[in-house]
């Protein structure tokens, strides 16, 4: 496909890679609100619960990077289609899955072809936006729809809910994957790294092995504590795997990921800036749409619905940030949409049962989305402009790498912030009242069980059940939205300090000359004093 008629395609080609993101990232969020429905039909356990959100983020997180880096070798079409595919079978499988422990197998399944979708989007839309302006504003956009799908997977899955059964909230992806399917093949160029050298078949086993172990340990903390042996030995496992990841990178004259490009300021402050602001928002997101349900006694629909105000702020902000960040430089408004996000957890850490949506609860929502996109556009516009696009694959894996990273972290950070507030001050709430030992111990480790509990209790206890619930939610909900706080508090301090405002040295335009496939490529150039670029690195890719 010549370079001229991916020109004019570029917006139509925009449009296929952001369905496809959307609905990746889609699926991170729309079985949160599902959870309860999980519970009762299922049998989950909170443990199970866990996992069924769990297992899709630590397989996809696991393999983000050798996704990329595949793509980057075998071509990013393919990918995104064999992703699309992959996706597709087993979005069927997760439908028709009848235990817990299937439904935990199938999402895992979908988290192999979300890894290979996912760098597949940001690495052919970094390939096809050549200008930085054009690449800039198409970031924004793609940026702004993984906000959007953060916000509209409860929309989406409460109504889904409500006129269907929990399998429905996985069926949706297959005709929106033959959508995809069908207008990527004709719309799609095929891009690829000409200069790939040989495999990097044990960079790739190492890349995949050290985020895994890191990610599980991340997600098995709270149930056997921070301080636990198992825990600890996961934490010096993972670094230690990464030491030998980096000595083994460095080793090789054509490594997987050049590991010294995070020498570079720009590129590894604003993938900390995406892990800070993922960590903060999902974590929030995790107890939040329980808030909506459990305490104010939303039905999945309208929990959904009250999520709105987050899609919105998140779309229309999304639009701005590339704008501001041309004028401002990276520096401030990333730095910006971390305070707001903080500002908007203090926020959320007010609210109590009977706090007025049209207030507080938009107010926070709004805030927060507001920051996510003034963070996301520009940090990731960041880590891209900092590679040369035939490493686009790997860069754009590092990014979706550390939202997934931050991700996971705030979901067991924050949770198990809250279980350790909510669980001991249910009890005392419960101190005296009639309930048996076993609905008791069910109710502290699981919101859905006390919500049981109060349902099913006599009409006098009922009162005193659900206030307890309530006040112990509330106080949980506290401790994790002011940990979430705190997070994207620091993240802007350190943005300040560390993300540089611009690029060292914009990327040369397109020259419509790239070397074919079988002709090598000069190497990469050095990195020199403070991780900058001692020459331009030329963006070099092939277009077929």
């Amino acid at each position: 496909m010549n370079l001229a008629l991916v020109r004019r395609r570029r917006w139509l080609i925009l449009a296929v890679l952001c369905v496809s993101e959307f609905m990746v990232v889609v699926d991170n969020t729309i079985v949160n609100v599902a959870l309860p429905t999980l519970s009762r039909d299922l049998g989950a356990t909170t443990s199970q619960l866990q996992w069924i959100v769990d297992s899709y983020s630590l397989v996809f997180a696991g393999l983000l990077l050798a996704g990329g880096s595949l793509g980057d070798r075998f071509g990013r079409k393919g990918a995104l289609q064999l992703g699309l595919a992959l996706f597709a079978v087993t979005s069927v499988l997760a439908t028709l899955a009848g235990s817990p422990g299937q439904l935990i197998a199938a999402r895992a399944a979908m988290g192999i072809g979300g890894a290979l979708i996912f760098p597949a989007t940001l690495a052919i839309l970094t390939n096809v936006f050549h200008d930085a302006a054009g690449r800039a504003k198409a970031i924004g956009i793609w940026a702004g729809i993984s906000g959007l799908a953060v916000a509209l997977g409860p929309v989406a899955g409460g109504w889904l809910l409500e006129h269907f059964w929990w399998g429905s909230i996985f069926l949706v992806n297959v005709p929106i994957v033959i959508v995809a399917l069908v207008a990527g093949q004709i719309l799609l160029p095929a891009s690829r790294d000409p200069r790939a050298g040989r495999f990097d078949l044990p960079g790739l086993g190492l890349s995949v092995v050290t985020v895994t172990t890191l990610v599980y340990t991340v997600i098995e903390g709270p149930h056997h504590g921070w301080t636990s042996p198992m825990t600890l030995g996961g934490f010096a496992l993972a670094a230690l795997l990464l030491g030998v990841f980096i000595a083994w990178e460095r080793h090789r004259v054509d490594p997987m990921l050049d590991v010294r490009i995070f020498r570079n300021a720009r590129f590894s402050a604003a993938a900390a800036a995406i892990s800070i602001a993922f960590f903060a928002l999902f974590g929030f997101i995790f107890l939040i749409t329980q808030y909506f349900q459990f305490v104010r006694g939303y039905s999945t629909l309208s929990a959904g619905l009250h999520t709105l105000p987050f899609a919105v702020a998140a779309g229309a902000v999304a639009v701005l940030s590339p704008w501001l960040a041309q004028r401002l430089g990276s520096t401030r408004v990333v730095a910006a949409g971390l305070a707001f996000m903080a500002a908007g957890f203090v926020v959320a850490a007010t609210l109590s049962a009977s706090s007025g949506y049209w207030g507080p609860v938009i107010a926070s929502m709004v805030l927060i989305a507001a920051g996510l996109s003034l963070t996301t556009a520009p940090a990731t516009e960041a880590i891209m402009g900092a590679l040369p696009r035939a490493k686009a694959g790997v860069g754009s894996a590092v990014n979706d790498t550390t939202r997934e990273l931050g991700g996971t972290l705030g979901v067991a950070v924050v949770g198990s912030a809250f279980s350790s507030v909510y669980g001991p001050q249910l009890i005392d709430g419960l101190h005296g009242v009639a309930v048996p030992a076993p609905a008791l111990t069910a109710a502290e480790g699981s919101v859905a069980a006390a919500t049981d509990l109060a349902d099913q209790a006599p009409a006098a206890t009922q009162p005193v059940i659900t206030e307890a619930l309530q006040t112990a939610f509330m106080s949980g909900l506290t401790a994790g939205s002011l940990i979430a706080a705190i997070a994207a508090a620091l993240g802007a301090i350190a943005v300040l300090r560390f993300l540089p405002a611009r690029g060292a040295q914009p990327a040369p335009p397109p020259t419509g000359h790239e070397p074919p496939d079988n002709q090598p490529a000069p190497p990469p150039p050095p990195v020199g004093v403070g991780g900058r670029p001692q020459s331009p690195a030329p963006g070099t890719t092939t277009m077929n």
